[in-house]
């Protein structure tokens, strides 16, 4: 088992220092799920929602969440994102909306919490924009689900 990176020689959190890592092209792929009431999937996909487009506003969200994410996650880097997307989908046959998050830089640190927190913000966002009609969804599944680049390769959960 890998050892915590985080943690020092005494056992403090610490952020890590990557000024001796090479520069590659690193890029992370995440997803998120919010369970909802058909009705309330409905008024998203039609546009009839009274608070205006929900996705346009999710995925805006999404890619200022993941640009923020060092201020966010408080060992986290500041990056220069050169991508960040945020893709959502319908799922009317379950009553789900699915998010995906692609993060990419030229840099010395992943971007695996950049795109986890596109994902899961953009998922808030959807949650903050609906509440008024549904206060039960629930946000689930939030996980990564690729990532290349780096000193640990390529890295893909199997589905």
């Amino acid at each position: 088992m890998s050892k915590f990176t985080h943690i020092n020689a005494s056992g403090e959190a610490n952020m890590v220092d990557v000024s001796a890592k090479a520069e590659t092209v690193r890029e992370a792929r995440a997803e998120a799920y919010i369970d909802m009431a058909p009705e309330t999937l409905e008024l998203i996909v039609s546009g009839s929602h009274h608070k205006g487009d929900v996705f346009a506003t999710a995925r805006i969200a999404g890619i200022q969440a993941a640009k923020r994410t060092w201020d966010l996650i408080p060992l986290c880097h500041p990056l220069m994102l050169t991508k960040v997307e945020v893709q959502l989908e319908a799922l009317p046959e379950t009553s789900q909306v699915r998010i995906e998050s692609v993060c990419k830089l030229s840099g010395k640190t992943g971007v695996e919490m950049e795109a986890l927190t596109a994902a899961s913000v953009a998922a808030l966002t959807i949650y903050d924009m609906c509440k008024a009609v549904q206060k039960d969804m629930v946000i689930g599944q939030v996980r990564l689900l690729e990532k290349t680049g780096g000193k640990s390769g390529h890295f893909k959960v199997e589905q």
